[in-house]
């Protein structure tokens, strides 16, 4: 007898995978985006019956994730308020409804729309915080500045103008000035 979880399994058989194209010379961040990665394949390949609790393992770790990114956004001035803080917001909010709502197919569905998600994310919003990061001397693991001259005098806002916005419940990037 095929189960659901086999045949789905056979439908969807793109699955995101570590590769160099998403390092971004961050250590902390590049070890955190490798954790993500391999709990994403976890949920993703996992029967019926573990999937629910390594979807909440995820939640708990892109919760610890992004709170991360967006405390060196503030500490650093990289604008709190933008769009990669309001993707994290959203992404966030979507995974915690569906872990709530226990329907397994959802589960299966945003895991897979986060593995789409995901190399975009890392390779456009999180790239650009990197190179800010670096640019200004900041150590990730202790939060010292070593270039505290480079800090920008305003919140940097990445937005170009443009506000981030949602389009059939899927995080649009944000308009590069």
């Amino acid at each position: 007898m095929l189960r659901a979880f086999d045949f789905w399994k056979d439908a969807h058989m793109l699955t995101l995978q570590w590769t160099d194209s998403l390092l971004l010379d961050l250590p902390q961040m590049d070890d955190t985006h490798r954790e993500f990665v391999a709990l994403l394949d976890q949920v993703v390949n996992a029967s019926d019956e573990k999937l629910l609790p390594l979807w909440q393992d995820l939640i708990t770790h892109t919760d610890a994730h992004f709170a991360r990114e967006d405390s060196w956004m503030k500490d650093t001035g990289f604008a709190s308020s933008n769009c990669h803080t309001t993707q994290h917001q959203i992404v966030l909010q979507v995974m915690r409804e569906g872990g709530k709502r226990g329907d397994r197919a959802i589960v299966r569905q945003m895991a897979d729309e986060l593995g789409m998600w995901f190399p975009q994310h890392a390779q456009a919003m999180d790239a650009a915080l990197a190179l800010h990061l670096r640019s200004v001397g900041n150590d990730p693991a202790t939060g010292q500045v070593k270039l505290p001259e480079s800090l920008p005098a305003q919140a940097i806002d990445r937005r170009g103008g443009s506000a981030c916005s949602t389009e059939n419940g899927l995080v649009q990037e944000c308009a590069q000035a």
